[in-house]
């Protein structure tokens, strides 16, 4: 073992001694670690030193111009100057003059701490600046976005409205900081918290300060007499003083105090069981009554103040600025006359009108019309009053987004019919009746709510919200009401303000650019900076959408199935959509409202120049509704004359139609697609219509040329039917039949027979009914061997249903032994139609009768006759007949009498005569027989030929 051990430590040796000079025998030596986490930790050292030194460099730099702390400027204030449009009229000042200032010490502690408990919780605790709330608002900024939540102390508060101008910069941010440790070091926390609630501004009517606000709203005489409730809500007003204010929004100020008081709780100044209790307090319960009357322009001059300090934080009454707007005093005051019953008759006082003019390039708001009968701080009717729209959303969120969207025409058909929302509750035109199909243009101008839906829905309620939403309409965001369909024929919970729809529409009218509409241009502070508050246009929507809505709006006023005739105006081209709501029917049971009466009525319309929209309607339920002629037509009046005197003396201008927009003329809708005219169309059923170019249509409408092949052919049709129909009235088919050396003769024929008149020939006798004959043309038959003494008939009857009948009696035998015997008389020159000259004959369709006797037969036409006939037989014989043979004819009038005298008398045989009345559809007979001389009985007599009984039918 030893031997193997010693051999192994020499073998160690050997390699050991083997190795090259230079290297270090056995194990290396582990380098130190901490070397270059020393670097590392010198570096970040050498740069905190240098970022300190260049930030410390940095914020002297900042603040070596900040202002300094002035005491009479903490405690004064400095009045700001409002200018007209031109930038040279001043139209009033403003400044501190309704201020009432009060001590530290006579400020009661619950409203302490209402303000503090709202606005700095930790004021007693910081210096001038909170970092730990400055930490919470980034947090709070991080998850909800910018400007969730503010980190302004009440020290800096009174610095910023103090000395420094609302420049949203770094530079102003680290001055401000700066001024209020400066303050700090300066004043006690209770004289700053004085300053504070001396300088804060609550409401419009230039009320400033926490006495004159008490008083202002609570009708006390100082502030120590106010409550919990009130000091809570006084204490919520700063933050949005038109917004929270308990008088005009009184559901968004119960909201605002509630959060008050629930910060009061959560902080220990008061218990959750008295912030209960304070709750329960109606926000309108102690309000004193608002007297104080407006001055001239306070209406506009209130919305000036609420957009300076909405986008600047600065106090217009006490900084000392220059307020540049945007007020036409021209317009303004012709505003301010029409709210005061001077231009338009008002129904009574209660009736209220709100209206707003927008200039439509700029968005400048031009005049505001707050109401009638105001109250300085009083609800704006213009600006703060919220209603439901009625049907002036259609172009907003119906037939805008659709064109947008989706490249409807102003012809696109829709289908007016009985229809119901998703939800299936059913929906109805405010006529209830449907239209069919017609088109978007013709169901906007008659306000139809069904074609509304569907262009609704055919879009899609997000498109549509998102459509709203570039317009300046927040829809359900400022109050949480749900967004749903009732939206597209006006149905909101809230509603909208003149104000926001005058922003709306001016962007049809500014070719699709939206730009909000505002009071203020800029500002210039006392230092000598400026701030441009003008709004950046944007475009809301495609220029053709915009120029076709505003086509579609001018057909509202224009045509004449259109709502808003009565604002036509010579000169002017005027597009306005006409909008109405309706009570719900808890007001009408309530208030015994009819159901005719109306809640709002509404008309935003424009020219190219202005937009005016107008709210009509009252307060409350329980102070009116609208119902009489004036009062619905009071809005519409109201724009016509407004616009009619801005106008007066500038460019009318006119809605200019873009490139991407084409005119084409279509067939009127009959169906969902859109055709050409055809060249059978008729006039009245083409319409022009506009289309976004690429959109128009191409196939020509067959409609008409069906219906003119068709119609031609029914023309040709009644031409024949007509001409056929006189051709046959002129077919007078007439039928002989006479009894003649033992056979009868018949002959028939037509006047003005046409080639192809058929006839058709029945004989009726003994042995029954037969046909003799049919076919085309006139024609004759004889009849054999008739049976002696029977009578036949016969009647002819032609293929387009005229028809006539003629009848003889074959004599019996011994009159035919008789007759064998008999020679014929002479002819005296009379003879029928068929020329036979022993027989009288009748013709049925022409009246009169032909005879061998000299009596004359009455007219068709007349409308009696009493016939007698005292003829004498023409015979050849000596002898003479005291007789004749007289037939009065058959009058379809009934009226026609007539005689017939059948005899013959002579030397062989006297018969005297028989009278034999005529076939009469009851007429009467009146005949008389006239003797006649006896023949001579020296003289042979030749037996006269005894005459047959002619008869006549229809």
């Amino acid at each position: 073992m030893s031997d193997n051990y010693r051999s192994r430590e020499e073998r160690r040796r050997a390699m050991n001694d083997n190795k090259p000079e230079g290297k270090s025998q056995g194990k290396p030596k582990k380098k130190k670690k901490g070397g270059l986490f020393r670097k590392i930790v010198a570096a970040v050292l050498l740069i905190g030193i240098i970022g300190l030194i260049a930030g410390v460099g940095t914020f002297f730099a900042m603040i070596s111009d900040a202002p300094k702390v002035d005491d009479s400027v903490l405690k004064n204030s400095f009045s700001s100057k409002v200018y007209a449009n031109d930038g040279k009229t001043v139209v009033k000042e403003i400044g501190a003059q309704k201020r009432t200032y009060v001590q530290y010490d006579e400020i009661p502690q619950v409203v302490k701490n209402a303000f503090i408990a709202t606005e700095d919780v930790r004021f007693y605790k910081h210096h001038g600046v909170d970092f730990y709330r400055i930490g919470g608002a980034l947090m709070a900024n991080f998850k909800n976005g910018f400007g969730a939540e503010g980190g302004s102390t009440i020290t800096q508060q009174v610095v910023k409205n103090s000395f420094l101008s609302p420049k949203k910069t770094v530079k102003r941010k680290v001055q401000e900081m700066w001024l209020a440790y400066q303050l700090e070091r300066k004043y006690s926390k209770q004289q700053i918290l004085e300053m504070y609630l001396n300088k804060i501004y609550f409401a419009s009517g230039e009320v400033y300060g926490i006495e004159r606000a008490a008083e202002k709203f609570y009708g006390v005489k100082s502030v120590k007499d106010l409550t919990l409730d009130e000091a809570a809500m006084l204490a919520g007003l700063p933050k949005a003083p038109t917004t929270y204010n308990p008088v005009t929004n009184p559901e968004n100020a119960t909201k605002r105090r509630n959060t008050v008081l629930n910060l009061m709780a959560k902080n220990g100044f008061i218990t959750q069981a008295e912030a209960d209790k304070a709750k329960q307090v109606d926000v309108q319960a102690h309000l004193a009554k608002q007297t104080e009357s407006t001055s001239k322009y306070d209406v506009f001059i209130d919305q000036v103040i609420e957009e300076v300090k909405k986008k600047t934080d600065a106090d217009p009454f006490s900084a000392g600025l220059e307020i540049y707007t945007t007020l036409d005093t021209n317009a303004q005051d012709y505003v301010d006359d029409v709210m005061n019953n001077k231009v338009v008759n008002f129904p009574n006082d209660k009736f209220q009108a709100g209206l707003v003019v927008v200039d439509n390039e700029t968005g400048g708001i031009q005049a505001i019309g707050g109401g009638r009968n105001r109250v300085s701080g009083g609800l704006n009717f213009a600006t703060n009053m919220r209603r439901q729209p009625g049907s002036t959303i259609k172009p907003i969120l119906d037939y805008g987004p659709a064109i947008e969207n989706l490249k409807w025409s102003t012809g696109q058909p829709i289908k007016d019919e009985e229809y119901h929302y998703s939800n299936g509750t059913p929906i109805r035109n405010f006529g209830r009746n449907y239209k069919g199909w017609v088109s978007a243009r013709e169901a906007l101008g008659r306000s139809l709510n069904i074609p509304a839906l569907k262009a609704f829905q055919a879009t899609g309620a997000d498109k549509a919200k998102e459509f709203a939403t570039g317009l300046g309409l927040k829809l359900d965001e400022e109050d949480g009401e749900a967004y749903s369909e009732s939206y597209s024929i006006g149905g909101f919970r809230t509603g909208v303000t003149p104000l926001q729809m005058a922003g709306a529409y001016s962007a049809f009218a500014n070719e699709g650019m939206y730009n909000a509409p505002h009071t203020v241009t800029k500002v210039k502070f006392p230092d000598g900076t400026e701030i441009d508050l003008t709004p950046k246009s944007k475009r809301a929507m495609q220029d053709y959408t915009a120029f076709m809505m505003t086509d579609m709006m001018k057909s509202v006023v224009n045509e004449s199935y259109g709502t808003a005739r009565a604002v036509r105006t010579p000169g002017l081209e005027i597009a306005g959509k006409t909008g109405t709501s309706n009570f719900s029917a808890a007001e009408k049971q309530r208030y015994n409202i009819p159901d005719a009466g109306e809640k709002d009525v509404w008309f935003n319309g424009f020219t190219p120049n202005y937009t005016i929209s107008v709210w009509t309607g009252y307060e409350t339920a329980k102070d009116g509704y609208i119902l009489s002629a004036n009062e619905t037509g009071m809005a519409k009046n109201i724009f016509k004359h407004v616009i009619t005197h801005i106008s007066e003396g500038k460019p009318k201008g006119s809605f200019k139609q873009p490139d991407s927009v084409v005119e084409r003329s279509v067939e009127k809708p009959t169906g969902k697609d859109l055709k050409r005219p055809s060249g059978s169309t008729p006039s009245s059923l083409i319409t022009k219509e506009y289309f976004v170019r690429g959109t128009a249509p191409t196939k020509v409408s067959q409609t008409f040329v069906k219906k003119e092949k068709e119609k031609e052919e029914k023309k040709e049709d009644k031409k024949d039917d007509k001409k056929e129909k006189k051709d046959n009235k002129d077919v007078k088919p007439k039928i002989t039949a006479s009894y003649s050396g033992g056979a009868i003769s018949v002959n028939w024929s037509a006047a003005n027979a046409a080639s192809d008149t058929t006839f058709t020939v029945t004989m009726s006798s003994p042995n029954g009914s037969e046909q003799l004959a049919s076919g085309a043309g006139a024609g004759g038959k004889t009849i054999s061997n008739p049976a002696p003494g029977a009578t036949y008939s016969f009647t002819v009857t032609t293929n387009t249903g005229e028809s006539a009948s003629s009848s003889v009696k074959v004599p019996d035998s011994s009159d035919q032994a008789t007759e064998d015997d008999s020679t014929k008389p002479e002819d005296d020159g009379t003879t029928d139609d068929n020329q036979n000259e022993d027989n009288s004959n009748t013709d049925q369709n022409n009246g009169s009768d032909q005879g061998d006797d000299s009596s004359t037969q009455p007219d068709d036409n007349q409308n009696s006759n009493n016939g007698s006939n005292n003829g004498s037989n023409n015979g050849s014989n000596n002898g003479s007949n005291n007789g004749g043979n007289n037939s009065g004819n058959t009058d379809n009038n009934n009226n026609d009498s007539g005689n017939a005298n059948d005899g013959n008398s002579g030397n062989n045989s006297n018969n005297g005569g028989t009278t034999t009345p005529p076939a009469d559809n009851g007429g009467s007979d009146s005949g008389s027989q006239t003797p006649q001389t006896p023949a001579t009985p020296s003289t042979p007599a030749t037996p006269a030929t005894p005459q047959q009984e002619p008869t006549t039918e229809n």
